[in-house]
């Protein structure tokens, strides 16, 4: 794919709920975390819907339906039909769909949300690799996922029967902590095997198509916390994003992303939806945002591109909104960077940002 490599956060004269007509939000670290609602959400959310922007939720989490999203959503303060849930799933169920006979019998190796997503498109579920399944389908199945499972999946792969994977995100918040991911599970069949899945999930084409052929957008602007996953699924998408820092990418990650990882747009969280943005411009030798100036400083006094250990900081004078002072950072960082990924030190800049 070409695209131009974005080297500074977009600035919008509009408020991102009246720039775009859908909103393509992930849950786990942008709506809810730990099961409990992030701060601003419900209260922005409710804002740009009654404003007439379309919400969407996208999660690579295949293991619940959308009727359970859609009720927690709605638990939480956040009016949802099932409708407006798009799961990898859902994504992963068309994939086999395309690839096996109408009413064949697939392998289940997750929870209820591949069962429910496989009925829908006309597959039937079952649970033994002994049952001639026509495919082998991974997703996650929660802590209490037997390790039998695996072993089903590996005896099917074994006999030549095509595996396909919901998502292969390797971590998933949990209100303790950061626990294994679907990813985590897929490398165990993986190494047992040898074998690919295909896979569906965010950033991956087919969890794109099924997010655009379910809620019809015609301008969509995906929000998500991660950059691997939510980011990378917009730039494969080529639609624009807003990485919201509720999640679990800090300043550091983000000042360090390739191309196919740099957001349209960054905000603090799910505010940033009823806002415009700031724009970023040149200033002398730096990039400036609000009230604060970002430029790059090499020990050697050299310029051009940052290389791999290539000795240099990230430097920030001025005040003003942290946020302003990040998208600075960010411009300076990607542009020192072009194609690549930006080492220079941003460790100090950052400090000051409480970031």
């Amino acid at each position: 794919m070409s695209q131009t490599v974005r080297t500074r956060p977009k600035g919008s004269d509009q408020a991102l709920s009246d720039a775009y007509d859908t909103a393509l939000l992930d849950l786990d670290g942008v709506v809810y975390a730990g099961g409990g609602a992030i701060a601003h959400a419900v209260e922005s959310l409710g804002t740009a819907r009654s404003g007439g922007m379309h919400l969407a939720y996208v999660t690579n989490n295949a293991l619940r339906t959308p009727d359970a999203v859609a009720a927690h959503l709605t638990e939480l303060g956040t009016e949802t039909d099932a409708a407006d849930v798009i799961t990898s799933a859902q994504a992963v169920a068309r994939l086999i769909s395309e690839q096996v006979p109408a009413g064949a019998r697939v392998l289940v190796i997750g929870g209820d949300g591949l069962r429910v997503a496989l009925r829908e498109r006309g597959l039937e579920p079952v649970e033994s690799a002994d049952d001639d399944p026509a495919a082998v389908v991974q997703g996650y199945g929660g802590p209490d996922l037997p390790w039998g499972r695996f072993a089903e999946a590996c005896y099917a792969i074994a006999r030549g029967v095509p595996w396909f994977a919901s998502n292969t995100d390797l971590t998933i918040p949990s209100a303790r902590g950061i626990a294994p991911g679907n990813g985590a599970a897929v490398e165990v069949v993986r190494i047992a095997t040898g074998a690919e899945p295909q896979v569906a999930g965010k950033p991956l084409p087919p969890m794109h198509r099924e997010t655009i052929l379910r809620t019809g957008a015609k301008r969509p602007l995906v929000v998500g916390d991660r950059l691997d996953t939510d980011i990378e699924g917009a730039f494969n998408g080529e639609v624009d994003s807003l990485l919201v820092l509720t999640g679990v990418t800090d300043g550091a990650q983000l000042l360090a992303a390739p191309p196919q990882h740099r957001p349209t747009y960054v905000d603090a969280d799910l505010r940033g939806l009823l806002t415009g943005q700031p724009e970023v411009v040149e200033a002398g030798e730096g990039f400036r945002c609000g009230g604060w100036t970002a430029t790059v400083r090499r020990s050697s006094g050299s310029s051009g591109q940052a290389q791999p250990g290539d000795a240099g900081r990230l430097e920030l004078e001025g005040d003003g909104e942290p946020i302003d002072g990040l998208r600075a950072l960010c411009a300076a960082a990607w542009t020192a960077a072009g194609e690549g990924t930006c080492a220079l030190d941003g460790g100090k800049a950052l400090a000051r940002l409480g970031l």
